[in-house]
């Protein structure tokens, strides 16, 4: 295959956006940190770590070794953790001139409340050749070939039809948007929102009430999304709605499920101490709590999750917040 793609991140999205790619009819190279890791994987065609028991083709070049990882590919998808986004990205760093590159990152930099195309831009010098896709795409099934839908945008409109040539086939459908911050915010935003969903599940809340805080956290999701100039029915599509709708439901969902051990009576900083899965919506709530106090937004739920977290106050307390805040029209 002449048309290479590189994938950067090897973690379990980073090897559906590879697989998703390689269903296309691209040639793929994955790169990843670690250099024990990345020949495992080469020899043993199992990414045993994040998706085990699936085989990984032949024709995928898995590697830590950048000049490797970059020859003859023409464009760059980056499947980085946000925290970790900017020091990977720095290893490339002059040798990425010209390539488009496109995040299927989600979440918001900590110490810099940026989105992974700011980061990536801060980078590359600008953001004309930069590009995000997003959307309700869990790895456990998009690496099937399970039917997935997502959503490409790009500053420049020819950005997001590439994303949409390269990744499109029988069982991947894109679409385009020119609203690259509402799509890549509604990514992050949908994460947090999730942990609420699995705190609920956690302490049985029931039905009514994981449909009322989802929905009001779509609100919420949308409501800052204005300030920074989304457009508003952005986040009632794919890469708003939809992402929420399965990162709030699905059983592979990390947010969910660790927002359902909050639930449950588990301290945080034990969780994180025993996985090595990154569930963005945690660094996401801390990251959104600090701008919507700076910029006077009002989110309720997301307070409400971050004290969950960050100052361990009883779930059960947090909704009676919640539910006794003053009553006001939908």
């Amino acid at each position: 295959m002449d048309k290479k793609s590189l994938v950067i991140g090897d973690g379990g999205w980073g090897m559906a956006i590879a697989m998703s790619l390689h269903r296309a009819g691209r040639g793929v190279h994955v790169w990843g940190f670690d250099p024990d890791y990345t020949a495992q994987v080469a020899r043993t065609r199992e990414n045993s770590k994040f998706l085990p028991g699936i085989q990984v083709p032949e024709e995928i070049l898995w590697t830590s070794d950048v000049g490797a990882a970059l020859d003859g590919v023409e464009e760059i998808y980056s499947v980085v953790p946000t925290q970790f986004l900017r020091p990977t990205m720095e290893k490339f760093q002059g040798r990425i001139d010209g390539l488009p590159i496109f995040s299927a990152s989600k979440g918001l930099e900590l110490s810099t409340l940026k989105r992974p195309t700011e980061i990536l831009a801060d980078i590359v010098g600008g953001t004309e050749r930069l590009g995000i896709a997003s959307g309700p795409s869990h790895a456990e099934e998009t690496v099937h070939g399970l039917a997935t839908s997502v959503v490409a945008a790009a500053y420049d409109p020819q950005l997001a039809k590439q994303i949409q040539a390269h990744l499109s086939s029988a069982s991947m459908r894109v679409y385009t948007s020119d609203d690259l911050v509402g799509v890549e915010l509604g990514g992050a935003l949908k994460n947090i929102i999730a942990l609420g969903a699995g705190i609920a599940d956690g302490i049985g809340l029931g039905d009514n009430a994981k449909a009322a805080l989802v929905s009001r956290g779509l609100v919420e999701m949308a409501r800052l999304g204005g300030h920074y100039g989304a457009k508003r029915e952005t986040f009632f599509g794919l890469s708003g709605a939809g992402d929420l709708m399965v990162t709030c439901y699905s059983q592979h969902s990390r947010n969910r499920s660790l927002g359902e051990a909050i639930g449950r009576g588990q301290r945080l900083k034990d969780i994180l101490a025993n996985t090595e899965k990154v569930a963005e919506g945690v660094w996401t709530c801390k990251a959104i709590h600090e701008a919507a106090d700076t910029i006077g937004v009002d989110m309720p739920i997301t307070q409400q999750i971050y004290e969950i977290l960050f100052d361990e106050v009883d779930p059960k307390e947090a909704v009676k917040r919640l539910m006794e805040r003053p009553a006001k029209p939908e």
